[in-house]
């Protein structure tokens, strides 16, 4: 899943990222309102955590902004103030929760799940998985091909979970690296490559079909019938 955080201080935005990478997450930053909004609109997040004191656009327009125009990312807003005011206008403007500077990561992180959790429930999104025979618990974080389990390193989960959300679609490296690394990343960089033979010697070398195909010049594509 993923987490888009929208800090301008680069040091609390790294240690909010590195912190939900380890969690397992996928994470998107930014670090003006303009380009936070931008973001917020363009992809598909599981939450947002956004600071109030932003370069461009500052955090309560941009919940706002994304409330009117349709977006129901669950939202967390960051905010050195923590009267009681501030934090009633951080909701009216459409946040979900409200968090004071400073924090401990590992409450960011409980509000974070439970958010998730919250809209998970209000959305039904499926927590398994199933193309082709392949069969991908989400919360229990297992594989199995065939009813044959197949271990896969945290990557090769999240590279394999995006392949069969877009089964049969062409997907390029780009896309690979923006849904499953979660930042900028060169395209013209070996990883994706090394990945897909990771997770190709895990999920088809076992068995006669090759689900994972190459298609020259695109990308690849999870293969169906």
């Amino acid at each position: 899943m993923k987490i888009l955080v929208v800090e301008d201080d680069k040091k609390i935005s790294s240690f909010i990222a590195g912190g939900l990478k380890q969690a397992g997450f996928t994470v998107d930053c930014a670090f003006d309102g303009d380009d936070g909004l931008a973001k917020a609109l363009g992809a598909d997040y599981a939450a947002a955590v956004v600071d109030i004191m932003l370069p461009k656009l500052d955090g309560l327009s941009l919940v706002e902004q994304m409330r009117g125009r349709g977006s129901r990312v669950p939202v967390i807003i960051l905010s050195a103030k923590s009267t009681v005011n501030d934090k009633v206008r951080g909701l009216q403007a459409g946040g979900d929760d409200y968090l004071v500077k400073p924090f401990s990561f590992s409450e960011l992180l409980a509000r974070v799940n439970a958010l998730i959790r919250r809209s998970a429930g209000e959305a039904a999104e499926p927590s398994v998985l199933k193309v082709e025979g392949v069969s991908m618990d989400l919360p229990r974080r297992e594989v199995t091909r065939q009813g044959i389990k197949i271990e896969l390193q945290p990557r090769e989960f999240a590279l394999l979970e995006y392949l069969m959300r877009n089964p049969g679609r062409p997907v390029s490296k780009t896309m690979i690296l923006e849904n499953v690394w979660g930042f900028d990343f060169d395209p013209q960089t070996n990883v994706v490559d090394v990945l897909v033979c990771r997770l190709r010697e895990k999920l088809d070398k076992p068995f006669k079909k090759s689900l994972i195909q190459t298609i020259r010049g695109v990308g690849y594509v999870f293969k169906t019938q």
